[in-house]
């Protein structure tokens, strides 16, 4: 599951991570006398499938129960560890689901999406250290697909830990592999925007606005900053009104309003 990049919310925002590839249609078993039995091997697949399916379906019993089976055919199996700690994570068993993302890991040293769901889930706890720590692993994989998000990751973990330099490099290489990813434009428009460099965060963010079809509250916020440290009042006005119009409950609709009652 990719989450949305339209809308990260503030510096509590949730890591983007989680790229679970989930069964896009149903599994489809045929009893026949005239079928030749599936080798352990198909077994596995097909109840990991299952699983899979069950999990993009919120159904965390029957995710369980394929997982299970597909347990007593291979125990050390990388990807069924990884699905038990994606179907722990979500009831709440927060130990169990730790245990079993370290064993999907353990079991396969290379296998960055566990790596990158393991470190999704750290940082959901706000171990965001140990977060930096898988995701500085899932990076050096050249050959993982989810590469580019994985950077974006790295650098909203550091700006957690208040390494802005560090965060900035990291959101820098994932623009360099993905060049409208939205996440990194808007971070990198931010983080430019606190350096006082406005004129680098109005290309970013100027990107940014024409990549998204509805600008996040976040987004919203940045251009009412940038306009008024660059004394366009008509922008200011435009991103007023769409942030009260689409996001009158957000926080940062109300940091506008403070703005606006301390006449700044």
């Amino acid at each position: 599951m990719i989450i949305p990049a339209a809308d990260i919310g503030r510096r509590g925002r949730g890591i983007l991570l989680g790229l679970v590839v989930l069964c896009s249609g149903c599994v489809t078993t045929t009893d026949s006398v005239f079928t030749t039995p599936p080798s352990p091997q198909e077994a596995l697949e097909r109840r990991v499938a299952l699983a899979r399916q069950y999990i993009g379906e919120r159904d965390w019993e029957n995710a369980k129960r394929n997982l299970a089976q597909a347990v007593a055919i291979d125990d050390r199996n990388a990807e069924v560890h990884e699905a038990f700690a994606l179907v722990y994570q979500s009831t709440g068993e927060k130990e169990l689901a730790e245990e079993s993302f370290k064993k999907a890991i353990r079991l396969q040293r290379d296998f960055s999406r566990a790596r990158n769901n393991y470190a999704a889930f750290l940082y959901s706890e706000q171990r965001y250290a140990d977060a930096e720590k898988e995701l500085e692993q899932v990076v050096k994989d050249t050959l993982y697909t989810g590469r580019p998000m994985a950077f974006v990751n790295l650098g909203l973990c550091r700006q957690q830990l208040g390494k802005s330099a560090e965060a900035e490099e990291a959101f820098s290489r994932a623009l360099s592999m993905d060049r409208a990813n939205t996440i990194a434009l808007l971070e990198l428009a931010q983080l430019r925007f606190e350096a006082g460099d406005y004129a680098t965060a109005s290309r970013h963010y100027g990107i940014y606005r024409t990549a998204v079809r509805s600008q996040s509250a976040r987004g919203l916020w940045l251009g009412i900053r940038l306009a008024k440290a660059q004394n366009d009042r008509d922008a200011v006005s435009s991103y007023a009104l769409a942030l009260g119009s689409l996001y009158p409950e957000s926080p940062e609709f109300r940091d506008y309003q403070r703005m606006q009652a301390n006449g700044q």
